[in-house]
């Protein structure tokens, strides 16, 4: 009888992401709701709100302002957290813990197809931008630094509904992990400048870190490369991946112990 040789991290890795791309292409229709919402939104602020904000904000461009506000919508909670609540279910991932497979590697690899996703959602609904006539003053460099952005908060999101999903195994779980999201998605600057906001919600706004996050993509928009701005939203960025990875690892280790 031969048994299962370790294949190294990377091998692992690899493997891990491969299949979770591949449930990506079998199931299109779960990406409609991450794409249509936003966008719907999208069309129907610009198309309430436009004429006030800019009266009011000399200079603003409107549709720019929202754009980053749409691909964060597009790119939070989206995950492959529910493929690893049903190989929880069917005991797949059991299997895969009695076989030389890298633990890190099990959720990493899903991240990356994570990335891949959120990245897509990004090139999409920016390209939906540019046909409503954004432009990035930055150049393509900024685009791309925008949407590298936008995808990397994306991914450190995700940490929560894996950590849901290791916990409890149960997808009506972690299909409620957005709602996570929803005091960070509107206690901020979503709709107006942070200067145009009441007191007492642009004091809670200024310590959302959703906020800088916001500040950050729209300066590539409209301002260029603005380091003040670029840093504070990759610290954003990295504050709450820091958090949230450390959930998803911390509830990876409980479940292996546990099995």
């Amino acid at each position: 009888m031969s048994l299962a040789q370790p294949s190294g991290f990377f091998g692992d890795l690899t493997t891990v992401a491969i299949r979770a791309l591949r449930s990506l292409l079998r199931e299109p229709e779960a990406l409609i709701p991450a794409l249509t919402i936003p966008m719907f939104f999208y069309a129907v602020n610009i198309g309430a709100l436009q004429d006030v904000a800019e009266r009011f904000g000399e200079g603003l461009d409107f549709k720019a302002f929202q754009l980053p506000v749409a691909i964060i919508f597009a790119v939070t909670g989206v995950s492959r957290a529910n493929v690893l609540v049903i190989d929880i279910q069917t005991g797949y991932l059991d299997k895969l813990l009695v076989t030389p497979v890298k633990r890190a590697a099990l959720l990493l690899g899903m991240m990356v197809a994570d990335f891949v996703l959120v990245f897509c959602l990004s090139l999409l609904v920016s390209i939906v931008g540019l046909l409503v006539g954004v432009r990035f003053v930055s150049g393509v460099g900024g685009m791309l630094a925008f949407l590298l952005l936008s995808s990397a908060w994306g991914l450190a999101f995700t940490g929560f509904p894996y950590t849901i999903a290791l916990r409890t195994g149960n997808p009506a779980a972690v299909n409620s992990s957005f709602l996570i999201f929803f005091p960070f998605a509107f206690l901020t600057s979503s709709f107006l400048p942070l200067d145009a906001l009441t007191s007492w919600l642009q004091a809670i706004a200024r310590w959302n870190p959703v906020t800088y996050l916001l500040e950050g993509l729209r300066s590539l928009i409209t301002e260029g490369w603005v380091s003040e701005d670029l840093l504070g939203a990759l610290a954003a960025v990295a504050g709450i991946g820091v958090v949230t990875f450390a959930a998803a690892f911390q509830a990876l280790e409980r479940r292996v112990n546990a099995g």
